[in-house]
């Protein structure tokens, strides 16, 4: 972990040559590779690279511009897809050099394809951890579809969708079109409740319902290369937890830190696999040196289970400029300092997704770090 690397500087401008990585994850039968034959098919997403365990497991049949046992093939739509040919590092490496060189297309975008049984988080540590991959890509989201007529069950049996659902800024229920009507309005607003649960800050999409839009699943990074801005808020999806006619209705608590830590420790989500998801606030600017030793300590002992956390910092040392944060387990990007906040909110924010560790334990041990540090 390099928290402190960067605490001097500010290095947002570095991000804005980053190419975005949607990890699209989902259990075995989910339609993980159905959802991508519909993104390669879309000529909207010509400027797309997508990373593949195999080409025929995607459906592209019919859809290439050449049949080759080259590693890449071009799409009609413009997109390219790459197979996994050893490690996901590699892989990444080949493709980007290539893209530097002129000898494929300059894509601004690159999807990886977990595999159904795989946990996402060694593939996220690699994009997050690599030196060579973190001066070129940079996680921009993740993505796990449930399918509608076993996700419940599967949820239920497999701790390896749990935390695929658990990590994910989307959620994409698949396969309603193979529902009765009469089985959608029970089962699927079931497993809807469930997510909700499970992870209460990630928007569930429907891929077959009449609003969906391929574009949301692509919305999630701190950068969005469209606009060319920075939107925190809609990072942390933050607004979803503010708005009480939101349709992920949980219960939300702001907390008052007036003095450092509120008392109130009441969990936003309760589940069996002992997942839990919530929003710490700080309304004082905290020292920065104080937060980054109390969070090394927390991921050096308990990085197992803080399966995600991301936010923004409000340091006593640089007034007016939020430090950005972003790790998986014990893995985090290296810490951005913004030029200014990118809303009204100016209160340091952090979300939570973690496992076997409750709110007010969390609540406890930054209390002890960060109000030593300011004298009680």
């Amino acid at each position: 972990m390099r928290l402190r690397r960067e605490i001097g500087p500010t290095v947002v401008d570095l991000i804005m040559d980053y190419i975005p990585v949607t990890l699209l994850t989902g259990f075995l039968g989910s339609g993980k590779s159905s959802l991508l034959t519909q993104i390669l098919t879309e000529p909207g997403f010509g400027d797309t690279a997508v990373v593949v365990n195999e080409f025929g497991e995607v459906g592209l049949d019919g859809f290439l511009v050449e049949h080759a046992d080259d590693q890449i093939v071009e799409m009609t739509s413009g997109c390219l897809c790459c197979t996994i040919r050893g490690d996901i590092r590699e892989t990444l490496l080949v493709l980007f050099e290539r893209r530097d060189k002129g000898e494929i297309p300059a894509f601004r975008r690159l999807i990886v394809e977990s595999t159904g049984l795989a946990d996402p988080a060694p593939v996220i540590h690699t994009l997050m951890s690599d030196p060579s991959l973190e001066r070129r890509y940079m996680l921009g989201g993740i993505v796990a579809t449930i399918d509608a007529i076993n996700g419940s069950g599967t949820l239920d049996a497999h701790v390896e969708c749990v935390k695929q659902a658990a990590v994910a800024d989307r959620l994409v229920i698949t396969k309603t079109d193979l529902v009765e009507r009469a089985a959608v309005g029970k089962g699927v607003m079931q497993l809807i409740a469930k997510l909700r649960t499970l992870n209460p800050s990630a928007p569930i999409l429907e891929r077959h319902g009449l609003e969906f839009d391929l574009d949301r699943l692509f919305d999630t990074s701190l950068y969005d290369p469209e606009t060319k801005t920075i939107d925190v808020r809609k990072w942390l999806n933050v607004e979803a937890e503010q708005d009480g006619s939101d349709h992920h209705a949980h219960a939300h608590h702001h907390h008052d830190h007036s003095h450092c830590l509120g008392q109130d420790t009441h969990d936003v989500t309760r589940h069996g696999t002992d997942i839990r998801s919530f929003v710490l606030t700080f309304d004082k600017p905290l020292p920065a040196e104080a937060f980054c030793s109390a969070l090394e300590a927390l991921t050096r002992t308990q990085g197992e289970n803080l399966l995600r956390l991301k936010g923004v910092v409000d340091t006593a040392e640089r007034p007016g400029h939020p430090l950005v944060i972003h790790g998986v387990q014990h893995v985090f990007h290296d810490p951005i300092y913004l030029e200014a906040w990118p809303d009204a909110d100016e209160r340091t924010r952090l979300v939570f997704i973690t496992r076997h560790i409750e709110r007010d334990t969390l609540e406890r041990y930054f209390e002890t770090w960060i109000c030593a540090e300011q004298g009680g």
